[in-house]
């Protein structure tokens, strides 16, 4: 899927080699498209799994790539509290099949 020109945001999936594949996000938040880009076109503090940046496409293209710090912790915390969450109630599900009546 070609994306339109536009600005998006991205969150960068994997490596290969050089390369980068970043998976491109609509304004909802639901995947539209993904980008491959070579690694040295991404910023240096941004070049990493799961990264949160803002791309600027033109003809199918990455042109710019910003680094958004905030979002990409915020949303690891978030994943985290969701992994944390269902910790806790693997744990206490397993109490309760210990349990005698």
């Amino acid at each position: 899927m070609t994306l339109d020109d536009g600005t998006y945001t991205a969150v960068i999936d994997r490596f290969e080699a050089d390369q980068a594949v970043l998976l491109v996000e609509d304004e909802d938040g639901a995947l539209c498209g993904e980008v491959v880009a070579d690694r040295a076109e991404l910023p240096e503090a941004g070049q990493h799994v799961d990264a949160v940046l803002t791309i600027a496409v033109e003809a199918g293209e990455l042109r710019t790539a910003t680094y958004e710090e905030a979002e990409t912790k915020r949303r690891t915390e978030q994943v985290r509290d969701r992994f944390d969450q269902l910790s806790e109630r693997l744990s206490s599900d397993k109490g309760d099949g210990d349990r005698t009546e």
